[in-house]
């Protein structure tokens, strides 16, 4: 089931002026891959998400997953968010059941289905749990498990993981890697990191800080599981670490006063500078 979007743009109104986030953006995601959407803060990445989960409408083009053009939620779309968004006064296994059970659901189907996806996210000894006896990152499987049992053939998500401290997201980002590979989704997954992306992506498409400018791809080629101290990780995330530098520069100058340069910040870079003497 391929994702394509075709031309989309997205404009806002705020006090009287009109604000562009997105320009013309073209981009499909083929049947069964892993995609991650990188960018700097405000660069439109969780709104592009927005626009193919069909929580937002864009404000031209369109986006059409297996020949049929999207204009709002489905089931064919589930969606991880950044807060887990899960019910504390249910039980986990409620919590992961929940979805199954608004789309009627057999009991006894839907409850085979919520342990077989707790136990891939190695959570079923706390499926009689309730939801604040948990971690975040614990939450976190909850929502990917709930997620997963709608059996969506596309699953987005949305910096799932920046919340959580950075072992946490570390396990939770090779589990990822092991759900992709087991389900063969087609994942669509927004990221302010890039060692996430790469650890993650078969491609990596970096967003540009204005619409103005256009995005970047970049393939990842390279075997699975991945690890962050890989000699050819590392140099994936130094290769797209140069162009990511320029975008995120490019959104400090629009917000610092202006003359701010990072090259030469005198506190970093003077040589005179006193920083350090005498430890």
């Amino acid at each position: 089931m391929s994702l394509v979007i075709e031309g989309i743009s997205k404009k806002y109104k705020k006090d009287n002026t009109e604000l562009e986030i997105l320009r013309s953006i073209d981009l499909t995601v083929n049947d069964g891959e892993f995609v991650c959407v990188l960018g700097p803060s405000g660069c439109g990445k969780s709104t592009l998400l927005n626009i193919i989960a069909g929580f937002e409408k864009p404000s031209s083009g369109r986006v059409v997953l297996d020949g049929k053009e999207v204009s709002s939620p489905g089931p064919d779309r589930a969606v991880v968010f950044q807060e887990n968004a899960l019910f504390p006064w249910l039980k986990v296994i409620d919590n992961v059941e929940f979805g199954m059970k608004v789309a009627g659901v057999p009991k006894n189907e839907r409850r085979e289905k919520a342990l077989k996806y707790l136990k891939m996210m190695n959570l079923t000894k706390f499926k009689d749990a309730f939801i604040s006896e948990l971690s975040g990152g614990m939450k976190q499987r909850v929502s990917i498990a709930r997620a997963l049992c709608l059996d969506s053939n596309i699953l987005l998500m949305d910096e799932p993981f920046s919340a959580l401290d950075s072992q946490t997201r570390d396990i939770l980002r090779t589990e990822t890697q092991k759900i992709w590979w087991n389900t063969k989704k087609t994942i669509v997954f927004i990221t302010h990191s890039i060692e996430e992306a790469v650890l993650l992506a078969d491609r990596v498409i970096l967003m540009p800080a204005s619409p103005d400018s256009e995005k970047k791809e970049f393939r990842i080629q390279l075997a699975r599981p991945r690890r962050i101290d890989n000699v050819d990780v590392t140099y994936m995330v130094s290769s797209i670490m140069k162009e990511f530098k320029k975008e995120v520069e490019e959104v400090a100058r629009a917000e610092f006063d202006e003359g701010w340069d990072l090259e030469q910040d005198s506190i970093l870079y003077d040589n005179d500078s006193n920083m350090g003497i005498g430890l």
